[in-house]
């Protein structure tokens, strides 16, 4: 991939009507035809997280595919087809949140600490991820995106905004 190709640009910014529409799932034959989606939004992340020090994970309705794919890149790229969450407790926790979409903005919110992650591969294979802590928010802060939920409409209250540079 040419990073020349990458621009951030491509990221649909806070108030896209693209942003608050749900997204539908991919079926097995659409797998081989969103590679070059996959690589477009792992380009992405690292050209966000080369400007802005962070950025961990993106969704598809962010650069304006309605389809229910989450890639992330931790240490490794890794695209989640279909994913979809479950809660085994109800304890939460609060953080300041961030997001591609308002890169200078940050949410104040309340998320669960841990979840239960189900998506299938890219070979099309269920996965099943149990995580804690910022995974978990990172999981739902995506999984939010393909349901046309934003961080900001999870805030916790009016005061729960701040400015980042």
């Amino acid at each position: 991939m040419e990073s020349a190709r990458i621009s951030l640009d491509e990221i649909l910014l806070l108030g896209d009507p693209r942003l608050y529409m749900p997204c539908q799932p991919i079926m097995q034959e659409e797998v081989p035809r969103l590679g070059q989606t996959i690589d477009k939004m792992a380009g992405l992340i690292l050209a966000f997280r080369a400007k802005y020090s962070r950025g961990r994970a993106i969704a598809a309705p962010q650069i304006g595919v309605l389809k229910q794919l989450i890639v992330l890149n931790i240490d490794y790229t890794v695209a989640l087809f279909n994913p979809r969450l479950e809660f085994p407790d109800s304890e939460l926790f609060e953080l300041w949140d961030d997001c591609m979409s308002f890169p200078n903005l940050m949410v104040r919110l309340r998320r669960y600490r841990r979840c239960i992650l189900t998506f299938k591969n890219e070979n099309w294979e269920d996965v099943v991820w149990e995580l804690e802590g910022g995974m978990s928010e990172l999981m739902q802060h995506e999984s939010d995106h393909l349901m046309g939920v934003l961080a900001t409409q999870r805030a916790i209250d009016d005061q729960s905004f701040k400015f980042i540079n």
